[in-house]
Order: C-alpha cells, then sequence, then structure tokens
C-alpha cells in the first residue's frame, strides 16, 4: 500500500486539553539553559554557519558594489514554518520590511516562475532583487540536530517536520517495501508529495549517512538549488534591463527562543538579466575573511 506522508497524529482520548485562557501559564522549559550544546553542535556540524544578523551584514556588504540599496526587493523562498521567519525580517532591516515570498514546505519554491515572475515585475524601477533560499533544520538545546523547543510548547518538535515526514516517506519506500504514492490531483496536500518526490533521488545517500537528520538538509537543499537555477534560468528575462539578480542559498539553521538562528551559505552570485553570472561572491562568508 501507498505510504502516506505524514502519519496520523490523532490525540488520544484520555490525552489533557490544551491549556484555555484561564489555565497556568506554560513554564518556560530553557529559563536555565545557557545554549552552551545548541551553540557547539552548531559548531561542529555547520562550521560555516553565521549568525543571521552576520549573514545580513555580509551579504549586503558584498552586494553594495552592484547597485544593491533601497531600490532592492528581497525574494525568500524559505519553509513556511513560524520559525523561518526572523531572517526574513532581519534582511528586512536592509532592504526595507516588504520582501516577496514564493517559498512552500520545506523551502521549495513552490511558487515556480509564475511566482518568480510576479516577483520581478515589483522591482522597484532601477533596482535589482535578491532571492534567499533554502531549506532549515532545527537544533535543540540539548544540541540534537532535526528538533528544537517552540515558543508556548512544553516538549520540541520535528524541525523540519515537512522535511522528517519526506525522509519517512522515501524509507518506507526503500526499507519497508511501500509503494509511490500517485501524483496528486488537487491541492489538498501537493506540496508533501513533492518534497518525497524531489528527495527519492537521495535515498541511498541518506541510508548510507551516519547521521541522517544532518545529511538530510544539505539533500534538501541540492534539490531545491536545482529547480531555483531553472526557474531562474526561464524568469530572468522578467527582470528589468539593468537590474540583477542575486542568488543567496544556503540552510537556515533553528535555535531555541533566546539564541540567535543561523545560516550556513552554499550560494551566492549575481546574474544579470540573460542569466549570466557577473560574480561569485560566497568567499565573502568564510569566517574569518574580510566582511
Amino acid at each position: 500500500a501507498a505510504l502516506p506522508l505524514f502519519k496520523d497524529k490523532l490525540a488520544s482520548p484520555t490525552a489533557p486539553s490544551s491549556p484555555s485562557s484561564t489555565s497556568e501559564p506554560i513554564p518556560d522549559p530553557l529559563s536555565n539553559v545557557n545554549f552552551d550544546l545548541t551553540k557547539a553542535r552548531v559548531e561542529t556540524a555547520f562550521p560555516q554557519a553565521l549568525t543571521n544578523s552576520e549573514l545580513v551584514t555580509r551579504a549586503s556588504n558584498a552586494l553594495l558594489p552592484y547597485g544593491y540599496g533601497s531600490s532592492t526587493l528581497l525574494c525568500a523562498s524559505l519553509c513556511c514554518d513560524e520559525v523561518c521567519q526572523e531572517l526574513d525580517d532581519e534582511f528586512g532591516k536592509v532592504y526595507d520590511k516588504h520582501y516577496f515570498n514564493m517559498g512552500g514546505l520545506a523551502g521549495f519554491p513552490f511558487g515556480g516562475i509564475t511566482s518568480f515572475g510576479a516577483m520581478a515585475n515589483h522591482i522597484p524601477d532601477g533596482g535589482s532583487c535578491l532571492v534567499l533560499y533554502g531549506p532549515h533544520v532545527g537544533v535543540d538545546s540539548l544540541g540534537t540536530i532535526g528538533t528544537v523547543e517552540r515558543r508556548g510548547k512544553r516538549k520540541g518538535g520535528s524541525c523540519c517536520g515537512s522535511a522528517c515526514a519526506a525522509l519517512d516517506y522515501v524509507r518506507g519506500i526503500t526499507e519497508r517495501g511501500a509503494s509511490e504514492r500517485p501524483v496528486p490531483e488537487n491541492a489538498l496536500d501537493a506540496e508533501q508529495y513533492f518534497v518525497g518526490k524531489a528527495l527519492m533521488p537521495f535515498a541511498e545517500r541518506l541510508t548510507e549517512a551516519a547521521e541522517p537528520m544532518l545529511e538530510l538538509p544539505f539533500a534538501l537543499y541540492e534539490a531545491q538549488d536545482d529547480l531555483l537555477s531553472q526557474i531562474v534560468e526561464q524568469g530572468a528575462g522578467g527582470v528589468g534591463d539593468d537590474g540583477k539578480i542575486a542568488l543567496l542559498g544556503g540552510i537556515q539553521i533553528n535555535t531555541p527562543e533566546g539564541l540567535s538562528d543561523y545560516f550556513l551559505p552554499l550560494r551566492m552570485e549575481v546574474r544579470n538579466n540573460k542569466n549570466e553570472v557577473l560574480a561569485e561572491l560566497l568567499d565573502k562568508f568564510e569566517k574569518g575573511g574580510k566582511k
């Protein structure tokens, strides 16, 4: 039988009800945590990752020579998970608070060519766009990859949940003999179907990985980078003659509230509206390098 992408998670009849407005406030499980385990795990698993603020500083400085300023439109293709929005806000401090969103589950640019074309049409006159994209992964207060504590929750949860569900889908097919799901006929869960399908080519790599949850965001990044490259190739012409397309791709690393999130840059380049590379800028993010 086909394996569902998400397992039903119905509450037990005896499970306690959600706290009402008159209930005692949920205690903060992180009130006495110093996040040393989180920081240490990020540094060992993603040694070139930067805090959000440092990423924004380095990116904006690197783009200044190419005319990126107040006429820049940020285009984000990040997961719709609420923990991913902090990076948009950080970039909003530099490029205004307005940004275009073309991302869906796990960060895939599900808006596609139509979405990119609309974004290109919204770029201020004489301006350019910065496309920020990639999957995300959590690192909790114990240093565990693939989960993170969330606001108001006593226990942490999967991060990215869509990515974890897709990994379970792939394992079901390759390890437990489940059938691949048919192409969906409606939009009820179409995005999750395509996340799982995009991950299938990485099945062997994920199976052989010493830490599948660490390998997972890298596999997803490769799938997203390939898709976004196709979108930009077909949509670049919609950007104004003098406009440029900056691509900043990588992996978002979500941490518990009270600690900055991180971002691991894996691609940074500037292209023109003919999709020709004008500059490779990934070296601007190397730790110890010039900011």
